[in-house]
């Protein structure tokens, strides 16, 4: 027991490590990412070194553009012992298709904004600029 009280780590000491705000683990503990830690005597709470390891694999997880709903299903795939690779795969695949489709919405508007730049002059007032009358215009890009 001595030992593990030794090992853990108060809640600053896992943000630091982690590189997180206290305020985000506490979020990430009420979206059941994170399990609720044990407590000491005093009332503390006490975190594991396994715990940093979970807030970076959230982290990275929200750099690939998983949500948090998405993040806790990966991790309960990780922890079910009935999951299967084909389950993870089908999840990350979906992610893909996802990422295309946001690609193509975001060259869909580049598109159209490179249109209406090149629609303006950049002379005469603000006012009456292409840019604004393209905006205030109920056209579809």
């Amino acid at each position: 027991m001595h030992d593990a009280i030794l090992k853990s780590m108060t809640i600053g000491q896992v943000a630091k490590r982690a590189g997180v705000g206290v305020e985000t683990i506490r979020f990430y503990e009420r979206q059941g990412l994170l399990n609720k830690p044990k407590r000491r005597q005093s009332g503390y709470r006490v975190f594991t070194a396994d715990v940093v390891a979970r807030i970076q694999f959230i982290k990275k997880a929200k750099q690939l553009g998983f949500s948090l709903r998405e993040i806790r299903d990966l991790l309960h795939l990780r922890v079910d012992s009935r999951a299967t690779s084909a389950q993870l795969k089908e999840r990350v695949d979906a992610k893909i298709v996802e990422i295309d489709e946001r690609l193509s919405d975001l060259k869909r508007m580049r598109e159209a904004l490179a249109q209406i730049s090149r629609a303006c002059t950049g002379k005469g007032p603000g006012s009456e600029s292409p840019i604004l009358d393209a905006l205030e215009s109920s056209v579809q890009f």
